[in-house]
């Protein structure tokens, strides 16, 4: 059956290779049980009897032993966890690594890595995070070699076939552009095996337009071969498919640039201003400076964010996100997909008012290079309307006014940096949100699309990390002044 898209599960970090950190000499690791192969997604440290309920799967599990007591039932359980290895150390607990243990991992399929006594686990750790942000330089490296070639494709004469060859060159695989219908249209690489072609027509079928609803890709396999397929925007009812012998990390990037400018390449009715936003996207991809390409936009200096949601929760067709865009006056529109917000790209000029059906949330006017700072300032104002619910919510931008005007931009930036130094992204987000709903749990829920219990445990551990009271008001005022800095 093919696989449809779900959320996120693993890091944003390609993973490694399990034989990547054995080779590592200065750490002396050494595998003595199960397989000699296995992918490393991140590393975790317990010395719990069962440590199950707090694996996400893929680790490399660092233990001592300190509690090892039924070998047979801990390696069972670390394997229906999903643990991808496990690193035991010697001593100071055990002098060698439990006989009985080395053959339950060798019964239950898991690699079992002796660490040795002069090896600490953060060795293994630090060395684990190195190996992987190698992986993802080479995994960036790979994707801008082929959004550079894809989009100098998408410049000659015949745009199509030149990045459907292009594609298929960059994947090592087949790249076919098909109708709705089946029809093959183009394509590129080289020849598939027996059937292939078949599996790709019948995973067409799944994101072709026609379909409602329909994912926007969808994947599959054929024995060894990996099978994608892609809708193609604009309404054209055209479908990219791919056929490879692998799948790394990088190739749905890379297979998304190419959607898009195929989406662009093959709009059978390009007007003048939807043929500058075409040139405007090619010359964004070569590297062109945004503010330079901003003229092919419309030519407006400043651009205003719009997230935007239906206010019952129905999804969202593109005909009616594009009917949205149409209200708000701009033709620049991503449909987002199901529960995904529609986001509108509005001339900052432009007044921005409520719609019927939708609930909006809208950014402070930007320039074109900093729209990334945008989009973020409208997402959280939609999540501040959804809890509120009220019909359109503004990025607050009164910081230059009252007391905080009477402090130096610079030293209140300094003092914001050091006072939430010790917060992630995720829960300073949530803190902003939080003070922002006057500690209200269940808005803050529903602004961040979470579960209350979630937002209580990320308040309590903004609390730890901060070593303050948050039930304090002069501690609630003195943190929403810094995070109003950000």
């Amino acid at each position: 059956m093919p696989e449809l898209p779900a959320g996120p599960t693993a890091p944003p970090t390609p993973p490694i290779r399990l034989t990547e950190l054995l080779a590592r000499e200065e750490l002396g690791l050494r595998g003595i049980a199960g397989p000699a192969e296995a992918e490393l997604l991140w590393v975790h440290t317990s010395e719990m009897a069962d440590p199950y309920p707090y694996l996400l799967g893929g680790e490399l599990l660092l233990s001592a032993g300190v509690l090892l007591t039924d070998p047979d039932t801990y390696v069972s359980r670390l394997v229906e966890a999903g643990a991808a290895a496990l690193g035991f150390g010697v001593r100071p607990v055990h002098d060698t690594v439990p006989a009985e243990l080395v053959a339950a991992c060798d019964r239950y399929g898991l690699p079992l890595i002796e660490v040795p006594p002069k090896t600490p686990f953060t060795a293994i750790a630090r060395a684990v995070w190195r190996l992987m942000a190698e992986a993802r330089l080479r995994e960036l490296r790979r994707v801008t070699r082929a959004q550079q070639a894809l989009a100098t494709a998408a410049a000659r004469t015949d745009p199509v076939p030149a990045v459907l060859h292009q594609l298929a060159a960059q994947l090592e695989g087949r790249a076919v552009l098909l109708t709705a219908d089946g029809e093959e249209l183009h394509a590129a690489g080289r020849t598939p095996a027996p059937g292939v072609r078949a599996a790709l027509t019948r995973l067409s079928r799944v994101v072709a337009p026609v379909v409602r609803p329909a994912p926007a890709s969808a994947t599959d396999t054929l024995g060894a071969t990996h099978l994608a397929a892609y809708a193609l925007g604009g309404g054209q009812g055209l479908v990219l498919t791919l056929a490879t012998h692998r799948r790394e990390a990088g190739d749905h990037t890379i297979a998304g640039v190419a959607v898009v400018l195929l989406s662009l390449l093959a709009a059978p009715h390009q007007g003048a201003d939807a043929a500058g936003r075409s040139a405007a996207l090619v010359r964004l991809l070569l590297g062109a400076d945004p503010a330079g390409v901003a003229p092919l936009l419309g030519g407006a200096e400043q651009w205003t964010v719009v997230h935007a949601r239906r206010s019952g929760g129905d999804p969202v067709d593109p005909l009616t996100a594009g009917a949205l865009g149409a209200a708000l006056g701009s033709a620049l529109v991503d449909a987002g997909r199901g529960r995904d917000a529609v986001r509108v790209l509005v001339p900052g000029g432009e007044r921005i008012t409520p719609q019927a059906g939708w609930t909006l949330g809208a950014s402070a006017p930007t320039a074109i290079t900093a729209l990334d700072v945008a989009d973020a300032q409208a997402s959280r104002a939609l999540g501040r309307a959804e809890a509120t619910r009220t019909p359109l919510a503004h990025h607050r931008t009164d910081t230059g006014r009252g007391l905080a005007a009477l402090i130096p931009r610079e030293a209140a930036e300094a003092h914001a940096r050091a006072l939430l130094a010790p917060l992630t992204e995720p829960l300073v987000e949530t803190l902003r949100c939080w003070l922002s709903l006057h500690g209200s749990w269940d808005r803050t829920a529903i602004a961040l699309s979470v579960h209350r219990n979630t937002v209580r445990q990320r308040i309590a551990r903004c609390g730890v990390l901060l070593g303050v009271d948050l039930d304090d008001m002069d501690v609630r005022t003195e943190l929403w002044f810094a995070l109003r800095q950000g």
